[in-house]
């Protein structure tokens, strides 16, 4: 601050406090105020004060009433009303005469909500003006340039002139930012607080607005800041170089809030539907919790598509969002043989609830539904991923846990899952599960559990579903619900753990079940239709089962030591056997008999076959069942020399075997041993290869038929077991990020997969995001060199499956799959998804993809050139969301 100059002045007037010149009383109420920095109109009064007293008989004191007559509210009121503080680095320079100060070298000025840095400042206090610019610096180059900072409007232009009083300005070559938009004028007049008129303006959301890649050219515009912008003929511009695209006005709204309007279409054609409009559609701002959007294409053919998408949530509550979409797809023309007509639909809908909103209760919603086929047939969705999916799923579902002794868990859940191949699909409208929390009843006060009898424990489970099975043609018909199964399944559990010998652990269990149906099956021959017969009995019946269960287990640990100076000082072995018995009784009281044919024979069956939660068994189950799991971890010398202790390895996560004996085998429908099951799994290379294989082994052998007999392999010339199936599967994925993000979020809702080894999902309702995870622009930009280590990311799938159950003895599957991603320039990315079949001998799903980063524009390109599914995709457009509509996109519609 220049307190120095200020207390200067201050001094000299000082010395005549009784004269009666206007101009040095003025001067010095102007400059003790800004000398402090701050000024009040009671000022004036305490010179009242000050000069007061003067009733001294001489003729000063008839002219001091004068003054303070002259100085009177009435007087034209400066412009100071306010603090005002103010600093230069070089100087800042009063000149009393032209009543100016001027601030010179790294200049600011402070007053009220207005912040002026500059060069240079010149402050006009006589018309209540200011006056902001550039300086020159030692090579002559201009620098320092103004920064008026209003409230939330910031401007950088040349130079400036401000009037404090009418809040009017003059901005030459004033650059600003409005939401996405950078704007520049070459003249600009501020009106007030909230209205400015721009000449000679561009517009742009390039991120250098005096050198853009392109901008919007306009010699009026009206600029309300926050709210709009509405210009007179406008002009697009790319690379200096002015285009036919010009529009004689335009409107931007400029709010921050979402706001109703139009979407505009793309135009295409496709060989069998004709030219097209797509996506033309409206965007409804409901409110600041949910929104809705209704987008549309028509072709020249007659075909159609709907498609309506609505987000909404609430802070600390919930949030979710809805997509529904309906075509009426028509190929060809009506009378041409390859004419088709049919509809096609999709559903989806995705709802979370913050736990914190109700600790305890629960809502939460996954819904992907529709026709089996829309991801194989959608105008507006390329998904390989989905399309080669064959189930669709949805779950929404209800829970609330009621905090009693014992505690109460309730869920109410309605399921869907659809086969998009057979086009089956399984419903459960809804489901009910509640339990109550277990209850040891032999426990103590002092709450211990320890032993067979304290560790015996009950609970009580209720399970309830209506299921529905139906096909995609009677969907949500009436006749979908003609074979609904209801049923509720009563369950109590018994059971105890407790240790034997120290080392091993033992259990047991029982259980009780009661299952209730409102229908069951009456089974008879009709001697007249020469059929049998099954009936629906309308009416409420149950059945009533029991079993019993035990298991023994225990943990083996070895180790085995190689030395410390080896490179693997040691192996561990951890092994978990286990066995468990089991032993449910036969339920014959619920078996009646019908006849077969007209001769009479007689075969059994219960009322209850079909059944929601099954029927009761016949036979006498009595099964012994082993288990071993084996894990091997090593102990391996550190590659870092400064680490003394050794480095853990996993060599093999589980290595499992397990099989079971049936003491009740009749030996010709059942047969005692069953096939030994062998699975394992481990990871290589830092985790970022998982291998995971299994195994078949049957001890049984074959007949001349290919049979299996009861007779073991080895007794009849074989080996101790037969290899009956076997597979492998490797999967390596490695970048030079290694992967620390998922992707293809959209690709996974629909029911794809998170790698791209069948591609990325295209989305043609909007193109403008980047089909690659890449990061931010402001972090991707150019350098002198590029990297020598090119970003890239790339997954690796190997499946093999061998097959002998009947002495095939052949490779059922055997295919590679890879898909690699890169950054083949700084602003240049490409990527590629392909594989092999060796049984097949042919390439499988290939697609090839391509990205140009152009700044605030963005091309890409994607091809699939083989298969029912090949295609292609152009698209380039501005990044930016307001400017969303400025695009060019082309796609072929080879297979639509």
């Amino acid at each position: 601050m220049t307190w120095q100059k200020t207390s200067h002045i201050f001094t000299k007037i000082a010395l005549k406090p009784l004269h009666t010149n206007l101009f040095n009383i003025v001067f010095l109420s102007f400059f003790l105020s800004l000398g402090c920095g701050t000024i009040y109109s009671q000022d004036i009064k305490k010179k009242k004060n000050a000069i007061g007293a003067v009733k001294q008989p001489d003729t000063s004191n008839k002219t001091i009433t004068d003054t303070i007559k002259l100085d009177t509210v009435k007087t034209k009121k400066t412009f100071l009303d306010g603090k005002v503080r103010y600093v230069a680095k070089d100087y800042a320079r009063i000149d009393q005469k032209n009543k100016k100060i001027t601030l010179y070298n790294e200049a600011e000025l402070y007053y009220k909500d207005i912040e002026l840095k500059s060069g240079i400042i010149v402050l006009d206090y006589a018309k209540d003006e200011v006056y902001a610019g550039r300086i020159k610096d030692s090579t002559g180059a201009f620098t320092q340039y103004p920064n008026f900072k209003q409230g939330q409007n910031e401007v950088e232009p040349d130079s400036i002139r401000f009037n404090f009083k009418t809040k009017k300005a003059l901005i030459w070559n004033s650059r600003t930012e409005q939401g996405e938009f950078k704007i520049k004028a070459s003249i600009t007049k501020k009106e007030n607080d909230s209205v400015y008129f721009l000449k000679g303006a561009r517009f742009t959301t390039s991120q250098n607005v005096d050198n853009p890649e392109y901008y919007f050219r306009t010699s009026k515009v009206k600029f309300i800041p926050g709210k709009k912008v509405i210009t007179g003929l406008t002009n697009m511009v790319i690379a200096d170089v002015p285009t036919p695209i010009a529009l004689p006005f335009a409107y931007f709204p400029m709010t921050e809030e979402s706001r109703s309007g139009i979407i505009i279409p793309s135009y295409n054609d496709s060989n069998t539907r004709g030219f097209s409009l797509q996506n033309l559609g409206y965007y409804f701002a409901l409110s600041d919790n949910y929104d809705l959007t209704v987008l549309g294409d028509y072709y020249t053919n007659g075909s159609y598509a709907m498609r309506f998408e609505s987000s909404y949530a609430k802070r600390y509550r919930y949030r979710g969002n809805v997509n529904i979409r309906y075509e009426n797809l028509i190929s060809s023309e009506r009378g041409y043989p390859d004419y088709s007509k049919q509809t096609i639909y999709n559903i989806q809908w995705t709802h979370s609830r913050d736990s914190k909103s109700s600790p305890n209760s629960n809502f939460s919603a996954s819904v992907n539904m529709g026709s089996s086929k829309y991801f194989q047939q959608s105008i507006n969705q390329i998904n390989v991923g989905s399309s080669l999916n064959n189930t669709l799923s949805s779950s929404v579902s209800y829970s609330k846990t009621f905090n009693t002794v014992p505690q109460v868990r309730t869920a109410i859940t309605a399921t869907h899952s659809q086969n998009t191949q057979t086009e089956e699909i399984n419903m459960t409208l809804p489901s009910l599960e509640a339990s109550v929390d277990r209850i040891y009843p032999f426990v103590g006060k002092d709450g211990v559990k320890k032993g067979f009898i304290k560790n015996i424990n009950l609970q009580y489970n209720l399970s309830g579903k209506n299921s529905i099975t139906t096909t995609d043609s009677l969907f949500f018909k009436p006749e979908m619900f003609d074979n609904a199964l209801l049923g509720l399944k009563h369950s109590i559990p018994i059971s105890t753990n407790f240790k034997i010998f120290k080392y091993i652990s033992a259990s047991a269990s029982a259980n009780y079940d009661e299952v209730w149906y409102n229908k069951t099956t009456n089974r008879y021959y009709d001697s007249e239709a020469s059929t049998v017969v099954n009936e629906t009995v309308k009416g409420f019946d149950a059945f009533r089962t029991y079993s019993f269960s035990s298991s023994l287990g225990t943990t083996i640990y070895g180790t085995f030591n190689f030395g410390d100076t080896k490179k693997i000082q040691a192996i561990r072995h951890v092994l978990r056997p286990s066995v468990s018995y089991s032993y449910t009784p036969s339920f014959e009281k619920y078996y009646d008999t019908y006849a077969m044919d007209a001769t009479g024979k007689l075969a059994d069956y219960t009322r209850f076959e079909g059944g929601i939660y099954g029927a009761p068994g016949k036979s006498n189950s009595n099964i012994i069942g082993f288990d071993l799991s084996n894990t091997f971890e090593a102990k391996v010398t550190d590659k870092d020399s400064t680490k003394t202790d050794p480095k853990k390895m996993m060599l093999l996560n589980n290595l499992n075997f397990s099989t079971s004996y049936n003491f009740n085998a009749d030996g010709k429908t059942t047969l005692a041993w069953q096939p030994v099951r062998v699975s394992g799994g481990t990871q290589l290379f830092d985790s970022k290869m998982s291998v995971n294989f299994g195994a078949t082994l049957n001890p049984y052998a074959l007949d001349s038929s290919n049979r299996v007999i009861n007779e073991f392999n080895i007794n009849n010339g074989g080996s101790l077991f037969r290899l009956t199936s076997a597979n492998l599967t490797m999967n390596y994925s490695v970048s030079s990020k290694d992967f620390t993000e998922k992707k293809n979020t959209q690709s996974v809702r629909n029911g794809g997969r998170e790698d791209d080894l069948f591609g990325t999902n295209v989305d043609l309702n909007d193109s403008r995001k980047s089909q690659f995870n890449s990061e931010s622009d402001s972090e991707n930009v150019i350098t002198e060199f590029f990297k020598s280590k090119i970003p890239w990311d790339m997954t690796l799938a190997y499946s093999l499956t061998y097959g002998n159950a009947s002495r095939e003895n052949e490779i059922i599957g055997n295919s590679i799959m890879v898909s690699v991603n890169a950054d083949i320039t700084p602003k240049w990315k490409g990527g590629i998804s392909t594989g092999y079949d060796f049984v097949q001998k042919g390439i499988t799903f290939t697609q090839l993809r391509f990205e140009r980063d152009l700044l605030s524009w963005r091309m890409d390109f994607n091809w699939t050139p083989l298969g029912q599914y090949s295609n292609w995709n152009f698209f380039i457009g501005i990044k930016s969301g307001i400017l969303s509509d400025i695009k060019y996109n082309k796609r072929s519609a080879t297979n639509l």
